[in-house]
């Protein structure tokens, strides 16, 4: 199956260099994405807006300055997290694999969208991240890096492939990660919070009821992006790969954290998901 995907996750964790080597000191520019688009070009029907990749519209003021952009990303990786967004981890292997390739796309779709704070910075269709992730998930070799384009008017790439639908009645719930944690403990502290992963506090509802969950998150990946926050792609791969483990990890995470509304949902310290993750990236 091929997909799109990007990631939103939550939890700090670490990337080992054996598994992938991570810039320590800024990002090398030249295995930062292309935006592929050029910021400033107006709506033609008049709105405030201006056009994004396939003509979505975006603030005038995305993609950013890149060189700011870059200085934000490599904060973000020197870090280990984003800066503005800290249960986002910043990942940036530095090799050529198709599998770093994608996780440094997906690193930098999540500095994108907190470029200035928590869930504010620019959406992904101000750039062509998401068309980049497709090719590779398709088999075919990301656009290497290249000058930024001209200041001017181009057509819109073409739409991306359309992920796979969901299996017959959803994603297979023998592939949905299991929560490990139990809702409704209490906090000692005796706060009106739950306790989740390492004690962390959760709100009393979370982790959700599994086939609940398991029924929205099928809806996400149907739809090739999460309902409540179109933005964020929705890949579910069925095959056993650690790459495709990692991105049903993801898109669980990121349905976990929009269940109800765009970031209205659970936190992924209601889970055991970002040291599932941790354990397939070393």
């Amino acid at each position: 199956m091929k997909f799109t995907t990007t990631t939103l996750v939550s939890a700090v964790f670490a990337v080992s260099v054996s598994a992938f080597p991570v810039q320590k000191r800024g990002v090398d520019p030249n295995l930062v994405p292309q935006f592929g688009v050029t910021a400033g070009i107006k709506d033609p029907a008049g709105s405030a807006s201006c056009v994004g990749i396939n003509n979505i519209l975006i603030p005038c003021t995305c993609p950013p300055d890149r060189n700011s952009f870059i200085t934000s990303l490599s904060g973000d990786v020197a870090a280990g997290h984003n800066v503005n967004n800290p249960s986002v981890p910043s990942p940036f292997p530095t090799d050529g694999s198709s599998a770093s390739q994608i996780v440094r796309l997906q690193t930098s779709i999540t500095a994108l969208q907190n470029l200035f704070g928590p869930g504010v910075g620019c959406p992904a269709s101000a750039t062509t991240f998401l068309a980049q992730i497709s090719a590779l998930q398709n088999g075919t070799p990301a656009p290497a890096p290249a000058p930024a384009p001209a200041p001017a008017p181009a057509p819109a790439p073409a739409p991306a492939p359309a992920p796979a639908p969901a299996p017959a009645g959803g994603v297979d719930p023998n592939l949905v990660p299991q929560f490990d944690v139990t809702p409704g403990v209490k906090d000692p502290a005796g706060s009106a919070s739950c306790v989740g992963i390492n004690n962390i506090l959760i709100p009393c509802s979370c982790p959700p009821d599994r086939n609940t969950f398991i029924a929205s998150l099928s809806a996400n990946v149907a739809a090739g992006h999460d309902i409540n926050n179109p933005g964020v792609a929705a890949p579910f791969p069925t095959d056993s790969s650690s790459a495709s483990q990692i991105a049903r990890l993801q898109t669980a995470i990121s349905s976990l954290q929009n269940l109800n509304g765009p970031g209205v949902g659970c936190p992924a310290s209601s889970t055991t998901f970002s040291a599932q993750l941790k354990a397939l990236t070393g």
